[in-house]
């Protein structure tokens, strides 16, 4: 500890948003993705169907084949201490990617894939053998993410994390292009032109950040001391296990959200407006979902609590309002049918959901100041009992909606997944109170802690948390 007579000024807000913003933008960015896909889908031919083909079938089951690699930025950034560290990791990585690529393969080429878009999606018939083409031109999907997340936690804890901001870039731009040429021919299906981009995008990102990555590899952390103890893999795996499972729990709600749309009525319209939405909301999730890494670098700081809580309610406030101006004027009809290029109906049918996504961009932004507050603690139990929460609710939802048969399926999974996410955020409110009242206490001073070697018990990474909120990793 130091005492109060040299203890850092207090945080102020000024700081806080100058730590926020890139973050926000880098997540904004990233948002524009799925909305570029959906509109270049929409205006190629049968949109309805490729629509529901992909955001129904192909990017569900995508997610949850890679569900295992995806916390390797959050190990990444926290192990990769030492040379022999970053090998170790980088050799589960590469064998991770095979295995889980293999199993790609396995679901998209072999009957399998017959009992999963059928038996457990329940697809309607019209997007089941599109879907299949489109999952298989995804293939490189896992490995490339497996590969970029790894090497973009190294560039992030050696402090080039600028290089991770780039590669989001070159990620789009490849994509785009790729989308543009499939618009200008006009002939192609939306669903080999929209995962051919995506493939394309993960694929360019990788290779570019494996490029950024080799100066550091064979500089700073080839001259990092080495960490004892040494990273085995039972350590490793007692770090990574709870991790990935959070990750696959929070993941699990896409096929699920699927299979229940599949069984309501309106199920092919409700499938193909649901990756517009999703790429609507998670716009307005995005400056929220930034806000993790922010409350995680600054809540031990002198006046933390108070600053960030403020920031947190004015985040909340501002796009919430923001959003309502879209929903309550003729920019959400234009959005739709423009940008968009839904069909009548489905401009119909989807602008009544954007009422039911009112709350969430409020929501998002209290989930991640509790949920950072909570990894200062490095005790996250409280954040797998929330998926879990997040989870059950979804099921409920959905289960009524099947049982029910009168509502639209696309508007049960739009109240379902709000509905979800209020009450895994009421949990981590409730998880995170004790850890603000003990940083309150403890207000006026800095806790100073050595830097320790990676032990059997770790702290938990300051990303262990925000990269499972979005839709698209």
């Amino acid at each position: 500890m130091v005492n109060a007579s040299t203890a850092t000024p207090t945080l102020n807000l000024r700081r806080v948003v100058r730590m926020w913003w890139p973050l926000a933008a880098s997540w904004l960015l990233m948002s524009l993705e799925l909305p570029a896909v959906s509109a270049v889908v929409a205006r190629l031919p049968n949109p309805e169907i490729n629509l529901a083909a992909y955001g129904g079938v192909v990017f569900p089951i995508a997610l949850i084949v890679e569900a295992p690699i995806i916390m390797l930025l959050a190990a990444s950034t926290a192990l990769s201490r030492d040379l022999a560290s970053y090998q170790r990791l980088h050799r589960y990585m590469m064998r991770a990617g095979f295995v889980l690529t293999a199993l790609h393969l396995l679901v998209a080429l072999t009957p399998l894939y017959y009992v999963v878009v059928e038996g457990l999606i329940g697809a309607p018939q019209e997007i089941i053998e599109p879907a299949r083409i489109g999952l298989i031109i995804m293939t490189p999907w896992t490995w490339s993410i497996a590969y970029r997340r790894f090497n973009q936690g190294v560039l992030i804890r050696f402090d080039q994390s600028r290089a991770v901001g780039i590669g989001t870039a070159v990620r789009l731009g490849s994509g785009w292009l790729v989308l543009l040429a499939g618009y200008l021919i006009g002939t192609l299906p939306g669903i080999v032109v929209g995962t051919t981009a995506v493939a394309v995008g993960v694929v360019s990102e990788a290779a570019y950040i494996g490029l950024r990555t080799r100066p550091v590899v064979n500089g700073p952390l080839k001259a990092a001391p080495t960490v004892e103890p040494a990273l085995t893999l039972p350590v490793f795996l007692a770090f990574y296990v709870p991790l990935a499972l959070t990750s696959l729990m929070s993941l699990l709600i896409q096929p699920i959200g699927s299979a229940a749309l599949s069984r309501m009525p309106l199920a092919l319209e409700s499938l193909a407006a649901w990756p517009v939405m999703s790429g609507i909301s998670f716009m307005f999730r995005s400056p929220g979902i930034a806000y993790n890494e922010v409350v995680v670098a600054l809540f031990e700081e002198p006046g933390a609590v108070k600053t960030l809580r403020r920031f947190a309610l004015y985040l909340s406030i501002s796009v919430t309002a923001l959003l309502l101006i879209v929903t309550a004027t003729p920019l959400a009809p234009f959005y739709l049918s423009e940008v968009s290029a839904l069909s009548a109906e489905l401009v119909e049918l989807a602008r009544p959901g954007l009422w039911l996504l009112l709350p969430l961009p409020a929501l998002i932004a209290l989930q991640n100041w509790y949920q950072g507050a909570i990894v200062t603690s490095r005790r996250t139990r409280g954040i797998t009992e929330a998926i879990v929460i997040f989870l059950l609710t979804s099921i409920i939802v959905f289960g009524i909606g099947i049982v029910w048969g009168e509502v639209a399926g696309l508007h049960v999974g739009l109240a379902g997944f709000t509905l979800a996410t209020l009450t895994q955020t009421a949990w981590l409110w409730v998880r995170s109170r004790p850890v603000m009242r003990a940083a309150e206490g403890r207000a006026g001073t800095v806790p100073v802690e050595p830097i320790e070697a990676f032990t059997d018990a770790p702290p938990a990474p300051h990303s262990a948390t925000s990269e499972v909120e979005a839709p698209y990793v």
